[in-house]
């Protein structure tokens, strides 16, 4: 008997369907079936494309058009889109078991194995999961069993993820304040500030102070010097646990392995994901200090206390392993150091030349460059809209694929593979000071870039 959706007379739809499909199709599945405002909002930036093919540091769309990826899957694509290393290392386990809870897998050690040889100091056990958001909820509960204690300080303007725990310490109010009541005992400091830690250590005793080396979302915000090693010492003092999110600035990004060793630190739990499996495949991983594994799960009673139906599935892990091998054979984390400081001094000349780039800041190829807003009228225009304008240009005009930072909306990220080549590099920069020369402010941008959106501010 066949099977049919809802409607009799409706079949469902194939991949072959879809793989053929026109640009109109997918608009109207979207508004119709995930999120009508997602595509009306992709339309007034001008990010309503469909692409349909992707390597490397490239993608084109479906008439052809060739773009070039400074966006990166925000840090998830190190290797770049469909790396054959990463895909061959898939193939070669097709034919295992992908998933079998009544048995250990083999890969999946492996990969734990090989992530406490690379990561710092005494990390070195492995709870794998799918997300960024699944790694920090385990470093949460971590944290929890492993201390007896409750409090959780986290900073202004991170962003650790949209599930109920990680938002509980995510730093902006807009993507919290639909789904409280969030997690109790949660504590917001500022970044950076030695002071509001150190105050917030001094009271009721906390299970862990996350944080991230670099925040992304917040607009690739740099601590002061010497801040990860301040804070690794505080909480050493009051017996807090340090958990760094390295979801978006680990393997490379930022021109070190590991955005904590710029300074040297050892956390003890860790948070990995995103460009760990490979930009193929969904894999996070929460990696703690064997002292602090054992305090939470570290007999037969407890071992089973954390666990997920997916994580460290055969694919995924082997996406892993391969990940990791191309990071070290191809140089890439000195390959990100250096073409970030030539891309990064190649932007603060820009800076110094049109005034309206506020600031041009962060590390390897993880760079944030800020626009100046407006006041007056156009002032909450300008500030949600202001990156969003300038990255639809960048697409639109010159085929350059970025985007705006989640918790400040004037700050484009510029997060490309790790394999860009200097000339692309060369023409993203060229690409700005283009945009630059014709826009001195957020008024002349919306001019240029979308006459919807001004519409739209004047409709009201």
């Amino acid at each position: 008997m066949a099977f049919y959706a809802k409607e009799e007379k409706f079949p469902l739809m194939t991949l072959e369907e879809v793989l053929e499909g026109e640009e109109g199709d997918i608009e109207e599945n979207y508004k119709e079936f995930v999120n009508p405002y997602l595509v009306k909002m992709l339309g007034l930036i001008g990010f309503n494309k469909s692409f349909v093919r992707a390597e490397g540091t490239k993608v084109w769309d479906n008439t052809g058009t060739q773009y070039v990826d400074f966006l990166g899957g925000y840090g998830a694509l190190n290797l770049g889109h469909n790396p054959r290393a990463i895909l061959e290392a898939i193939k070669k386990v097709m034919d295992r078991p992908n998933i079998l809870q009544a048995a250990l897998n083999p890969i999946a050690a492996a990969l734990a194995k090989n992530i406490a040889a690379i990561t710092p100091g005494e990390l070195r056990m492995t709870f794998f999961s799918n997300s960024g958001a699944e790694a920090v909820e385990g470093a949460i509960k971590t944290a929890r069993a492993a201390t007896g204690r409750k409090k959780l300080l986290y900073c202004e303007g991170s962003f650790h993820g949209k599930t109920l725990g990680a938002l509980s310490i995510t730093g902006r109010e807009k993507y919290r304040t639909p789904f409280q009541p969030l997690l109790e005992d949660v504590f917001q400091v500022s970044f950076g500030d030695m002071e509001s830690l150190k105050n917030a250590l001094a009271g009721e005793a906390v299970a862990a102070f996350i944080l991230e080396p670099i925040q992304g979302e917040g607009g690739i915000i740099v601590p002061p010097e010497g801040y990860l090693q301040q804070a690794r010492t505080l909480c050493d003092r009051s017996g807090t646990l340090l958990i760094v999110d390295e979801v978006q600035t680990g393997f490379g990004r930022t021109g070190k392995l590991f955005a904590c060793e710029h300074e040297n630190i050892v956390p003890d739990i860790l948070c990995l994901a995103k460009s760990l499996g490979g930009g193929v495949m969904p894999i996070g991983a929460t990696v703690a200090k064997e002292s602090v594994w054992n305090r939470a799960y570290g007999s037969m009673e407890k071992c089973l206390l954390h666990t997920s139906t997916f994580g460290g599935n055969s694919m995924a892990a082997a996406a892993g392993m391969a990940a990791l091998q191309e990071v070290y054979e191809q140089g890439l984390v000195e390959q990100s150091n250096q073409k970030g400081k030539y891309f990064i001094d190649r932007l603060k000349n820009l800076q110094k030349e049109y005034p309206i780039i506020k600031d041009v800041r962060g590390k390897g190829l993880m760079i944030g460059l800020e626009f100046h807003t407006m006041g007056g009228v156009f002032k909450k225009l300008s500030e949600e809209y202001v990156g969003a304008l300038v990255a639809g240009e960048l697409l639109n005009r010159y085929g350059l694929i970025t985007a705006y930072t989640l918790n400040n909306p004037n700050v484009i990220r510029l997060e490309p593979p790790l394999i860009i080549t200097y000339e692309e590099i060369d023409y993203m920069v060229d690409a700005l000071e283009a945009i630059c020369k014709r826009h001195k402010n957020f008024f002349s941008l919306a001019l240029g870039g979308s006459k919807k959106m001004i519409g739209r501010f004047i409709r009201g």
